[in-house]
């Protein structure tokens, strides 16, 4: 059970490694066997097609993500994460977060890969019906986790904007354009934009910019 086990990670390990560096139509299912080291039959063992494999290197790839997203949000392990500190810092953790991230992926790839998920909504938006769908899902689920932060900051007073649903979609949409032009670009310097942007899309007062 655990060569096996281990057989299924290679393949989404090196499925999610071709996806960010490639995308997911030029890859077969040959190139992606050969990367993890494993026999081609064992890729057929644990999945039915390369849509499969998409969704769940999708899921696997948002679960590590979203406990990050989840992390940073509410200042979990992070100093000054306590209920006296402004929530937006939460979205400040968040980009740093993300900056983090696009770095490792420079340094592991020699070029800014970009998000994963962006990567494939972009490449996907004409294509599979069911890794599209799954995408929207997530979206949606970034929008909310992003929408508690701005209705906590609304509340007390951090920001003057009125409606936190879609001031989550304005920001997550944000976030997602400055990575694909930290990719275009190959400068993570690009999302250093996030954070003003933010505050002036908010209308944040002062008392959002300390803590």
């Amino acid at each position: 059970m655990g060569r096996t086990s281990d057989a299924r990670e290679r393949i989404l390990t090196a499925a999610k490694t071709l996806m960010l560096s490639r995308g997911y139509s030029a890859l077969g299912v040959a190139e992606i066997c050969k990367a993890a080291g494993v026999p081609k039959g064992s890729f057929y063992y644990f999945f039915a097609s390369k849509e499969e494999l998409a969704l769940a290197v999708i899921d696997e790839h948002w679960t590590g993500q979203r406990a990050e997203w989840t992390r940073a949000l509410d200042g979990e392990g992070h100093e000054g994460g306590d209920g006296d500190a402004p929530a937006l810092q939460g979205l400040r953790r968040l980009y740093e977060f993300t900056a983090a991230e696009l770095r490792a992926g420079q340094r592991s790839c020699g070029a800014v890969t970009g998000c994963l998920l962006g990567n494939l909504a972009l490449e996907m938006s004409t294509g599979t019906a069911a890794v599209r769908e799954r995408l929207r899902e997530i979206f949606d689920e970034q929008v909310a986790l992003v929408e508690e932060t701005v209705a906590e900051a609304i509340g007390r007073g951090e920001v003057t904007v009125a409606d936190a649903h879609e001031a989550a979609r304005a920001l997550v949409a944000q976030l997602e354009g400055q990575v694909l032009f930290a990719k275009l670009y190959d400068d993570v310097g690009r999302v250093d934009v996030l954070w003003p942007n933010s505050l002036a899309l908010l209308g944040a007062r002062t008392s959002a910019l300390t803590g």
